[in-house]
């Protein structure tokens, strides 16, 4: 079977705006690259995945064979549904869907995802149980699949798979489960941090801020 992984991820700068209160903009886009690199290096390490694609705007050292879709507009379904049909065209037999702001990704959780059963949808949530942090999407079946990210995605994807004859299997896993989009939430991302952890551009780890959102004191 050939799987694809399709990481969508936005324009530098314009990432993690609910970060704000705790983290200056470069720091904020700091995380995000460290973040995406973290997911790209994880799924590009994966036997199942046979090929990595970004769906944005350019960025900076995406790595070698990282095949970039452009974003043509600001709604991220639609975006995803052109897409899909795109990566479809080139004959995967599934893709997945991951976003850019998952620290604890690990091999396993990907696997997982990409090894189902046909005409079976997986479906992996955020810790909240309401949110959608991951998809596997068999093709063709599931080439018209309608995106529902946003609100009460992850009811809404389930809804959607059901209803165009899919079978849904739930993937729960703390690697798939932790995005990060509050202050509270910086605490699994601890390992990302301390990578780009960069003293000599003034951002030490002084300047990052501890779990809840309050920066360490000098």
């Amino acid at each position: 079977m050939t799987c694809w992984a399709l990481i969508p991820v936005k324009a530098p700068g314009f990432g993690k705006t609910r970060l704000a209160s705790v983290l200056r903009p470069q720091q904020r886009e700091a995380l995000v690259a460290g973040m995406l690199r973290h997911v790209l290096n994880t799924v590009s390490a994966c036997p199942a995945i046979q090929r990595v694609c970004v769906l944005g705007p350019p960025r900076p050292n995406l790595g070698k064979g990282i095949l970039r879709f452009d974003d043509p507009g600001p709604d991220l379904n639609g975006a995803l549904e052109s897409t899909m049909a795109a990566i479809t065209a080139a004959g995967p037999e599934r893709i997945l869907v991951l976003p850019a702001d998952l620290p604890c990704l690990g091999m396993a959780d990907v696997e997982r995802l990409a090894n189902l059963p046909a005409d079976t949808l997986g479906i992996a949530p955020d810790r909240h149980r309401t949110g959608t942090n991951g998809l596997s999407i068999p093709l063709p079946s599931g080439i018209w699949y309608p995106f529902a990210f946003g609100q009460d995605s992850f009811s809404n994807h389930c809804n959607n798979a059901i209803n165009i004859g899919l079978s849904v299997e739930t993937i729960l896993s703390c690697g798939l489960e932790k995005d990060i989009d509050e202050p509270l939430d910086l605490a699994d991302a601890v390992r990302v941090l301390r990578r780009i952890y960069d003293p000599e551009n003034g951002s030490g780890i002084d300047e990052w801020p501890r779990q809840g959102g309050r920066k360490r004191s000098a």
